[in-house]
């Protein structure tokens, strides 16, 4: 492939086309680039097509792709049974960015204001370059959080300009100024409110997403480059973004946990900032139901880090609770005494068909299937097989917006900001832990979690100790609130501790649940599972099972032939947290005469 269209993949001076039936909204029909740009509905259908491509939910039919459960299994949360995932290792020989989606925004944003002056009032004009600029800020965002340096284009390039084809990469700081100018004229144009609020991107979209995208790139900034002057300007930015949407008054704590992630109808829930709608009558369906339905198998499951990291329902880590039995990591122990999310994460006894944990995910499944299927003994329904799941899909939670905006008031109060207050706790992370609790869970004597209290915060023995006591706790929340969605590997990397992923630092990630096998799961002590059966007791000692020893068969399950990642840290010509270019697109800029640098910590050749 040519190198032109490798970088930009040139699809046409216009891209029309339907949005795979996002959100129900109707194709465009045939248009050309003199016709497109006479009408707001034609520019709206234009910007539409973007829905699906930065706001997947839980994707489509079969494709799993950026979504959660199975789109994002390379974390410190899951194990798998067979060999964990790998960072990449090695330049490759091809492969680059795609430029596809810059291109087309550019090119509406040209549009706008080379073509439609007379077509928009000023104001309808500024909102729709709002939207253009949020998104193409967002674009640059997944750029460089990937590759670092990046080529940064704000007009449309010429095919026939090779010097603005082939430019080198523009330093990440200055690519994400212009991004953060970007957001900064979407916060202040785009419409408060554009039709359907839970479906259409507003102001406080924008707000919402900004919040997540600039905490990224303030932390980043904070513990990658230790530049703390921009690290500033954009956690400064996601805190006022994030305000801007806990100021509205539209969005609000009201809905239980399990329900936000297996609800057939989202519309109109003030836990929402944007989700997306699926609905069989119009095919548009997902499978990501499917993957934790209890009667198909999985190799995915919880590790052990992830199980031990949930707070006790007291507020205090496992090792220093006071509750009685704190201690004792059986489920039916778990689901009484750990935070609530837990409970409505994970299915209530040990299954074998999860064969990476025993612990089977089903977050994503109503409670009503689950009691239909494992307790009625009623056969699991059609919807919730294949590629049939007709549930929506949280796309941005004002739970989200609400840590957004502690931790970075908290990084911010590390490099000279004001010291965070109980109040902000109390509307952030205290607000998040009294959200209501489903009757299936009081049943099973689920209890809301103890606030978080700033006097008194945990002395964790296994905190890391480069991390703040308050911090730790503030990431400790992420994790159990966000635990098998998209953004684990993100926040490890954007804080510098993809190390917690190195097996040989943490034994803990190659095992999953707690399982008394010969009480439990007495099938499991069976020859084929002489030599492959494992237990790992809370003193890290591991037991094989050897087919005489079953009554020792107490602890978190391991599957011996479990393989470690390959090495990632300290190794010569890897970096883990960027991803490196191909040797041929290297290349191909020499011979033209032009030089195309690698990725920062790769080799060249």
């Amino acid at each position: 492939m040519k190198i032109v269209t490798k970088i930009l993949l040139v699809v046409g001076v216009l891209a029309f086309s339907a949005c795979d039936k996002f959100l129900d909204r109707p194709p465009l029909t045939s248009e050309n680039d003199d016709t497109a740009w006479d009408s707001e509905e034609k520019l709206r259908l234009y910007a539409n097509k973007y829905y699906t491509s930065f706001f997947t939910g839980y994707n489509t039919g079969t494709s799993t792709g950026g979504a959660p459960l199975v789109g994002y299994t390379n974390s410190d949360d899951m194990v798998i049974q067979g060999n964990q995932p790998n960072f990449t290792r090695a330049v490759p020989n091809s492969g680059i960015w795609s430029y596809t989606t810059i291109r087309s925004l550019n090119l509406m944003l040209d549009r706008i204001e080379t073509r439609m002056g007379g077509v928009l009032e000023e104001e309808d004009k500024a909102h729709w370059i709002g939207i253009g600029r949020f998104f193409r800020g967002f674009e640059y965002a997944d750029l460089v959080r990937s590759y670092g340096d990046v080529p940064y284009y704000d007009h449309v390039v010429s095919d026939t300009d090779p010097d603005d084809l082939y430019k080198p990469r523009t330093p990440r700081n200055e690519v994400m100024n212009a991004v953060y100018d970007d957001w900064r004229y979407a916060l202040d144009n785009v419409r408060l409110t554009d039709g359907d609020r839970a479906l259409t991107v507003d102001r406080y979209v924008v707000a919402g997403f900004v919040s997540r995208l600039a905490l990224y790139e303030g932390t980043w900034q904070k513990y990658y480059y230790n530049n703390n002057e921009q690290a500033k300007k954009f956690l400064e930015l996601a805190v006022e973004a994030a305000q801007m949407v806990m100021s509205s008054g539209r969005y609000n704590i009201v809905t239980d946990y399990k329900s936000l992630f297996a609800s057939d109808e989202l519309r109109g829930n003030q836990d929402m900032v944007l989700y997306r709608n699926y609905d069989a009558a119009v095919g548009i369906t997902h499978s990501i139901a499917s993957y934790g339905n209890l009667a198909e198998s999985t190799n995915n499951g919880p590790s052990t880090d992830l199980i031990k990291a949930y707070l006790c329902a007291d507020g205090r880590p496992w090792q220093e609770s006071g509750l009685n039995g704190a201690d004792e990591f059986h489920l039916d122990n778990l689901i009484k005494t750990r935070d609530s999310r837990f409970e409505a994460t994970f299915y209530s006894k040990p299954e074998p068909l999860n064969r990476g944990s025993l612990y089977y995910i089903t977050k994503f499944l109503p409670r009503e299937v689950e009691k239909l299927v494992k307790e009625d003994g009623g056969a699991m329904p059609a919807e919730f097989t294949g590629s049939r799941n007709e549930t929506d899909a949280p796309v941005l939670r004002y739970a989200e917006v609400l840590l957004n905006w502690i931790e970075a008031k908290v990084e911010l109060a590390e490099i000279g900001g004001a010291p965070v207050t109980q109040d902000e706790i109390d509307r952030s992370i205290n607000k998040i832990r009294d959200r209501p609790l489903a009757p299936e869970a009081e049943a099973k004597g689920v209890q809301k979690t103890a606030h978080l209290q700033l006097a008194a915060i945990s002395s964790d023995p296994d905190r890391d100790q480069d991390v703040s006591p308050l911090l730790w706790e503030i990431r400790r929340e992420r994790r159990m609130e966000f635990a098998f969605e998209t953004s684990r590997l993100l926040d490890l990397r954007r804080w510098g501790k993809v190390e917690y992923m190195d097996n040989d630092l943490n034994s803990d990630l190659l095992s999953g649940g707690w399982v008394n096998f010969p009480q439990q799961l007495p099938t499991q002590l069976s020859g084929g599972n002489i030599d492959l059966l494992a237990v790992v007791d809370l003193d890290g000692n591991e037991i094989i099972y050897n087919g005489a020893n079953g009554d020792e068969m107490i602890g978190f399950y391991r599957r011996t032939s479990n393989g470690p990642r390959l090495p990632f840290l300290n190794q010569p010509n890897i970096n883990p947290y960027l991803t490196p270019i191909g040797r041929q697109q290297i290349d191909e800029y020499a011979i033209r005469g032009y030089v195309l640098e690698q990725t920062e910590g790769w080799p060249e050749n």
